[in-house]
């Protein structure tokens, strides 16, 4: 009768493994951010620190709560304002805008002058505020 060695399954341990998913499962629960989605309903306030540093050689634009545009305190219409900063590009660099808002002036008319400003070539504007 000969003899054959017996081969021998590998074992595989499974304790160290389920400690490593458990360790693992914690971890994300615990890091995990459990918020509700919320939409914002800003009221912004005021800026206490407001005018405190002013800005000299610098064209003002106005933009009134109906969304009428002012420069430099004179009432103009929107393609007035895109033909005067258009002809504002070869000193663009050199120019400072102050935009002066009403609290109660709609965003697009905002960004629409930032927009057109940075458009020109000038990159520095100030936002007027109380």
């Amino acid at each position: 009768m000969t003899l054959k060695p017996k081969r021998r399954r590998p074992e595989i341990n499974i304790v160290p493994l389920i400690d490593v998913l458990t360790i693992l499962i914690f971890f994300f629960l615990m890091t995990m951010q459990f918020r509700e989605l919320q939409a914002l309903n800003l009221t912004l306030p005021e800026i206490e620190t407001a005018g405190a540093g002013s800005v000299e050689d610098s064209l003002v634009i106005g933009i009134d709560a109906e969304g009428r545009f002012f420069v430099d305190y004179n009432r103009i219409e929107r393609e007035e304002l895109v033909g005067l900063l258009e002809e504002l590009k070869p000193i663009a660099r050199d120019l400072t805008v102050l935009l002066m808002a009403d609290e109660n002036t709609p965003l697009k008319e905002v960004t629409f002058v930032m927009d057109r400003v940075r458009g020109s070539g000038i990159d520095h504007i100030r936002l007027q505020s109380r």
